[in-house]
This record gives structure tokens, C-alpha cells and sequence, in this order.
């Protein structure tokens, strides 16, 4: 995932973003974990309201990029002053397309869960869970590996 990606023929110059910092989105996943923890402890509307923060996190993300939710904004001002640089930055496409993956998973298990299917929120609530999991404690993003893949099977059918 890291510029330039040797699995993947480089873009343009021209067409690849700014990078981003590797160490933010995982730092994000890890809140986004707790965040996930709580909605599995807890029951009722007060899961269904840590979700919906969940949700809209990942809406920011999808939107903005990873630098742009409120995990981001935290890293930039907070975390990362205190750390050297990064040995290298991150395209930030993949991360991004990771966020929109969060955003349908969580979604409709929010969804559902206020439709009134109440194991949808625990579900997507574990499913969200294990992908924070491994992108924070072992930086596997596997939002970003969907990326990659879908690249990798686009170019292969062109």
C-alpha cells in the first residue's frame, strides 16, 4: 500500500494524491475499536447510538479521506507532533476506500437495527470489530487489500 505498491503498475505522478502518514489510520482503527467494543457491550438504543458515531465516522472517512474524520484530526494535532516522521507515506486511496467498506458494513447494521433486527448490531458491530482489530494491532487493512484486488482484477480484464 505504500507508494509505489510493486503489485500494482504505477499511476501518473499526476493522479496519485498526497500520501498519508501509515501510522494515522491505525491509530483510528484502535478508537474505532473501542468505539466497537462499546457498541457490543452495550444494549438497546445506547448501541444503536455508538454505532451511529461509528457510522459517521466512517462517513467522514469516506468523504474526506482518513485524515479527515475525527480520529485523523486527533493524530494530526496530538499524536503525530510528538513522533518523527514517517518513514514513508501511504496512498491515501486505499485507506479511503477502507472507510467506505466500515460505512456499508456499519450502516446497515444500523440500519437494521432501527428496522428493529436487533442482532444486526452486534453483527456488524463484530464484523467492523475484527478489521479495526488487525489494522491497529497489526496494520492489515483489509478495506485497503479490497482496494488492491479490485485494482489488480481491473487491469487484468483491461
Amino acid at each position: 500500500m505504500s507508494l509505489p505498491d510493486p503489485a500494482v503498475a504505477p499511476p501518473a505522478p499526476s493522479s496519485v494524491p498526497r500520501g498519508v502518514d501509515p501510522r494515522g489510520p491505525r491509530f483510528g482503527a484502535g478508537l474505532t475499536a473501542v468505539l466497537l467494543v462499546v457498541v457490543l457491550l452495550l444494549d438497546g438504543p445506547g448501541a444503536l447510538v455508538a454505532l451511529a458515531a461509528v457510522v459517521a465516522g466512517f462517513l467522514l472517512g469516506t468523504v474526506r479521506g482518513v485524515q479527515g474524520t475525527w480520529q485523523g484530526v486527533l493524530y494530526s494535532r496530538i499524536v503525530r507532533p510528538r513522533l518523527a516522521p514517517p518513514a514513508e507515506l501511504e496512498d491515501p486511496r486505499p485507506p479511503r476506500f477502507a472507510q467506505l467498506v466500515g460505512l456499508v458494513i456499519t450502516g446497515i447494521g444500523l440500519l437494521l437495527g432501527l428496522l428493529g433486527v436487533a442482532a444486526a448490531v452486534p453483527v456488524a458491530a463484530a464484523l467492523a470489530l475484527v478489521a479495526a482489530f488487525l489494522n491497529a494491532v497489526f496494520g492489515l487493512c483489509l478495506g485497503c487489500e479490497l482496494y488492491l484486488l479490485g485494482l489488480r482484477l481491473r487491469r487484468r480484464g483491461a
